[in-house]
């Protein structure tokens, strides 16, 4: 079968890199599945779930914070404010992240200050993807030491 090279790059890290046969993306205009030999593409990809296949092996799943993606016949990259796998994913920092941007987007301050107010939209999307993937992929366990996740409201 077939591959292509994918590299999964955030702001402060490598998250994946290597050959795979399929990569699944969250694009701004719906679901972006690439294949090897795709036509050339460049989008915006939004926060939700990356899917990675790679032959005789399961299925990687990652969390993506926002980007873009390029994506070439043989080599698709994408370029991303924040991501980390989903076994990395801790499941108790998502819930206190999801529930301090949601504490703040109900006070009154979201009225008065609108760059703080996209900042915290941003989080709560962020946790919200972070959650159910840790949930449904099985996230980082509370006695491994967290690793940082960036992002304003997530700490």
């Amino acid at each position: 079968m077939s591959t292509l090279h994918f590299e999964f790059v955030a702001q402060d890290r490598i998250v994946f890199e290597g050959d795979v046969n399929m990569v699944v993306l969250p694009g701004a205009d719906g679901v972006i599945g690439v294949l090897p030999k795709h036509a050339p593409l460049m989008a915006v990809v939004v926060p939700g779930e990356v899917m990675v296949r790679q032959e005789g092996q399961p299925d990687k799943y990652f969390a993506v914070g926002g980007g873009f993606v390029e994506v070439r016949p043989d080599k698709v990259v994408l370029v991303a404010r924040s991501g980390e796998a989903a076994e990395e994913i801790d499941a108790l920092r998502a819930e206190t992240a999801l529930r301090r941007a949601r504490e703040w987007l109900a006070s009154h301050e979201h009225e008065r200050d609108m760059d703080r107010r996209v900042a915290m939209e941003a989080a709560l999307r962020r946790s919200m993807v972070r959650l159910k993937l840790a949930k449904r992929r099985g996230g980082r366990r509370p006695d491994r030491p967290a690793q940082p996740y960036g992002g304003e409201g997530e700490q």
